[in-house]
């Protein structure tokens, strides 16, 4: 088969997507990915072939210009994707408004960059599968001009799925902004808008089921997460067991590279912490370890270490609730601590502690005492660990990316026109 991924051009996004597809390109696929020329360089680190179409455009740009939205994706799931979190108070015509609201701040500057340069490569390199990740729906438009079968690859919970499936069923009159959009650039290329153009022919999952979201009407394909955080080398460090209890503590990227620097105080967590016995290793950017007054004797500050490299040595990990970050935690079974702030944090940490395999406190109450506390919780109660070992499993029990690759050459035989 020929399989082309599309994304747009954020890592957090994109990274998730490398171990199926060099899964695919080990069984003998040939695999490409498309995205604005600027992403390139972190395509081809990833060890794979790169696409570059349309011209260049910041994903982040109408967030960074406009203090509401950033305040908005600072406190969570923005409508209509809160819907599928709290559906409560929502209606056809809230719903209608806020699908009006992410075509203009996210459909269109995401894709309208891509759309053209990638329907050309489409239909000249002519993939058997198209697969695209939710923001990206150039990648559905692309399959349905040229005829190949089309998935979406999910990078945390659906959200994006279960938000469709309650504006339809809300939906009070025929007004579909997402809809009219996608159908419009059918008038162009030559095809009816469906449905499956929204949330795909089937839909790839990476989170274990009992933590997100799930939109149960669709074609719902699971697989098992794998961990794949770029290039990266393992310090010397990190090569002997700890010492001494050691607790990982992360805060993602998105926050200084987005918003103004950490919700939660690294500081203020840091000082909370200074006298248990217990060793922490910080990833903290360089930038914002410059803000530190002091660091305590019992932490080690690093910028980058590989996550899945230093999770199996931790006794628990304190981190910002990211899907990646979280699932990565999970799949060796360790207690986690989220300091949810952005998007679907909030959501993730609720079904976190809800399992039982962790807890959450949201960013603006995550005082060095609360985190403190909660910390000692994770280190001391059995239950989190057991809990957190039976999701671990629960994981295990997932097919891993390759041994999905049957699946999907049979799901392109049937979906493929």
């Amino acid at each position: 088969m020929r399989v082309l991924f599309v994304t747009i051009p954020e890592k957090t996004i994109f990274l998730p997507s490398v171990p199926l597809a060099w899964a695919l390109r080990t069984a003998g696929h040939e695999v490409r990915v498309a995205s604005q020329p600027s992403f390139t360089d972190v395509i081809t680190q990833a060890g794979l072939t790169a696409v570059p179409v349309g011209r260049d455009a910041d994903f982040w740009w109408d967030v960074k210009l406009d203090p509401a939205l950033l305040e908005q994706a600072r406190g969570g799931l923005p409508m209509p994707w809160a819907v599928a979190e709290d559906p409560a108070g929502a209606t056809g015509e809230s719903m209608t408004e806020a699908y009006r609201g992410t075509v203009q701040h996210e459909q269109k500057p995401h894709n309208f960059p891509l759309i053209a340069g990638l329907v050309n490569f489409a239909r000249e390199w002519r993939p058997d599968l198209i697969i695209w990740e939710p923001f990206t729906s150039a990648g559905s438009i692309a399959a349905k001009a040229c005829g190949a079968a089309h998935a979406r690859l999910l990078w945390s919970a659906d959200v994006f799925g279960a938000a469709r499936e309650h504006f339809l069923r809300l939906q009070e009159t025929p007004a579909d902004p997402l809809g009219e959009w996608l159908a419009g650039y059918g008038r162009k290329y030559g095809f009816e808008f469906t449905e499956d153009m929204v949330t795909g022919q089937f839909t790839i999952h990476q989170l274990p089921p009992p933590i997100g979201v799930t939109a149960a009407g669709l074609h719902n394909v699971r697989m098992r997460y794998v961990a794949y955080g770029g290039p990266a080398a393992v310090p010397k460090w990190l090569w002997a067991p700890p010492e001494k209890p050691r607790v990982a503590l992360t805060l993602g990227t998105t926050a200084t590279d987005v918003f103004s620097g950490y919700a939660a105080n690294v500081q203020d967590i840091l000082d909370a912490l200074a006298d248990l016995d217990i060793e922490v290793v910080a990833t903290i950017a360089e930038a914002e370890q410059q803000k530190l007054a002091r660091v305590p004797a019992n932490a080690r500050l690093v910028s980058f270490v590989p996550l899945h490299a230093l999770v199996p040595t931790c006794s628990a990990v304190i981190h910002h609730g990211g899907a990646g970050t979280l699932s990565t935690v999970a799949l060796h079974g360790v207690p986690q601590l989220a300091l949810p702030y952005h998007f679907e944090g909030p959501l993730l940490g609720r079904t976190l502690t809800e399992h039982g395999a962790g807890l959450a406190i949201p960013s603006e109450l995550g005082t060095g005492q609360a985190v403190r506390d909660a910390l000692l919780r994770l280190l001391d109660e059995p239950t989190f660990r057991k809990r957190a070992e039976e999701l671990r499993d629960e994981m295990h029990e997932l097919p891993t990316p390759n041994e999905l690759v049957p699946q999907l050459e049979e799901l392109v035989a049937e979906h493929r026109p």
